[in-house]
C-alpha cells in the first residue's frame, strides 16, 4: 500500500459536532472538551462558528470560547459563513477563517437560501480581504459526492467549485461527503483528481459515517494521497441541511486505524478518550465509536 508516515487530523467535534447537538453544552463543558482535546495532541481544530444563534443556538457562547480556547500552538479554526461573521472575527485574534458552499444549488437553497453561484460571488470580496489582511482561509466544499435533493454530484462539478475557489486565494479544501454515501472508489477517483488539478493546494478529506463507509473512504482517500483528515472526537455530528446524515467519523476510531498502519497522527488516544467523557454527559446520543466503547468496557 502507498501510505504516507503522517497525517493531520483536524477535529472539527467542537463545531461541527456541536452545532446540531439538541441539548445546549455548556459553555464550560466546551472548554474543557477543546482543551482536553488540545492536550491529547490534535494541533488543527475548528472552535466554534459566528453565526446567528437564532438559527444556531449552540454557538451562542462562540466569541467566549474563541477569547478562551485560542493557543499560539495549534490552528484554531473559527467557521465565519457571511460578512457579519468575518467582522466578528476581526473583533477576535482568531487568524483561521473557514466558509462553505455546497456543489449543489438545492442544497445551498435550503441551507443559505442562494444557488452555488450566488453564494460564491457573495464569498469573493470576503475571501480577497481576509488574504489581504494575512488570515488562514479554509473552505468547506459541502455535497461534494451526493447531495440529500439532487443526488449524485459529478467529480467534475466538484472540481470546478474547488478550482474557483483556489482561484479565489483559499489555502485549505475541506472536501465533504456531507451525507455519507460515498464508496472508497468513488472517494479515490475524486480525490486524485483534485490532487492533479490542483497541485499545491491543501486538500482535507471529510467523511460522515451515515453508511459505516468512512473509514474505507478515508483508507481509499490515503491511496489517492490525501494525508489531512477532518474527524469530530465521539462521532459527533450531522447536518440539519441533510436528512439522514450522521455525525462525522470518529476521531478516535481514525487515529486508531492510521497508527496501526503506521501512519503517525501525534495524538493520544487515551487523552482523546478522556476528552471525550468530558463532553459525553451532555450530549443526547451515545457515542458510538469502536474505540471508545472498548475503552469504556475497560475502565
Amino acid at each position: 500500500m502507498n501510505l504516507p508516515k503522517k497525517a493531520t487530523i483536524i477535529e472539527v467535534g467542537p463545531r461541527d459536532g456541536l452545532q446540531n447537538e439538541k441539548n445546549f453544552v455548556p459553555t464550560d463543558v466546551k472548554k474543557e472538551f477543546i482543551l482536553r482535546l488540545k492536550q491529547s495532541g490534535v494541533k488543527e481544530m475548528e472552535l466554534t462558528s459566528f453565526v446567528s444563534p437564532k438559527w444556531v443556538p449552540q454557538m451562542q457562547d462562540a466569541g467566549e470560547i474563541v477569547d478562551a480556547c485560542m493557543t499560539m500552538d495549534s490552528r484554531d479554526i473559527v467557521l465565519a459563513p457571511n460578512k457579519r461573521g468575518i467582522e466578528r472575527v476581526y473583533e477576535t485574534g482568531c487568524r483561521s477563517v473557514a466558509v462553505f458552499v455546497g456543489v449543489s444549488d438545492s442544497f445551498n437553497q435550503k441551507n443559505i437560501n442562494k444557488t452555488s453561484e450566488e453564494a460564491m460571488k457573495g464569498l469573493a470580496p470576503l475571501i480577497a480581504e481576509l488574504k489581504e489582511k494575512g488570515y488562514f482561509v479554509r473552505a468547506c466544499i459541502s455535497t461534494a459526492f451526493y447531495c440529500p435533493y439532487e443526488g449524485k454530484i459529478l467529480p467534475e462539478a466538484t472540481l470546478s467549485l474547488c478550482q474557483e475557489f483556489v482561484s479565489f486565494g483559499v489555502d485549505e479544501l475541506s472536501v465533504a461527503d456531507t451525507v455519507g454515501r460515498a464508496n472508497p472508489s468513488e472517494a479515490y477517483h475524486l480525490f486524485a483528481l483534485l490532487k492533479k488539478e490542483l497541485p499545491g493546494t491543501l486538500l482535507t478529506a471529510h467523511f460522515h459515517d451515515t453508511r459505516k463507509m468512512a473509514l474505507a473512504n478515508i483508507l481509499a482517500s490515503l491511496e489517492a494521497g490525501i494525508d489531512r483528515f477532518d474527524t469530530s472526537a465521539g462521532g459527533l455530528g450531522g447536518c440539519p441541511f441533510a436528512p439522514g446524515a450522521t455525525g462525522n467519523v470518529a476521531t478516535e476510531d481514525v487515529v486508531y486505524m492510521l497508527e496501526e498502519m503506521g501512519v503517525s497522527t501525534g495524538v493520544d488516544l487515551e487523552k482523546l478518550a478522556l476528552a471525550i467523557d468530558v463532553v459525553k454527559p451532555h450530549i443526547s446520543r451515545p457515542v458510538e465509536s469502536g474505540y471508545y466503547r472498548l475503552y469504556e468496557l475497560n475502565q
